[in-house]
């Protein structure tokens, strides 16, 4: 007799070592309470992955935002400094004439 798995192999990575055993305990188990008890396992796992996906999406969002943060400062510092120069290049006209 062959046992379907019930995750794929990028689920089951995913999953933590805890859920993996206790779906293992789930496959061995018989009778009527084995159904109610594969549908809270796999109610559990779906949480627990899109909460990991939501988890990397703001990870994700967090270093772009970080970079992004990066650009603006040096970007203001470029201007800042271009600003001074010209300043400086305004106050050197107005005492050579």
């Amino acid at each position: 007799m062959t046992v379907q798995k019930r995750f794929n192999d990028t689920e089951a990575e995913a999953l933590p070592v805890e859920m993996l055993e206790l779906g293992r305990l789930i496959d061995s188990m018989k009778g009527p309470e084995r159904e109610n008890l594969v549908l809270a396992f796999n109610r559990v796992s779906d949480s627990i992955q899109r909460r990991r996906r939501i988890l990397n999406l703001v990870q994700e969002a967090l270093s772009q935002l970080r970079l992004d943060v990066k650009y603006l400062m040096f970007d203001l510092e470029t201007t800042r400094r271009e600003r001074d120069q010209l300043q400086s290049q305004l106050e050197e006209e107005d005492t050579g004439f």
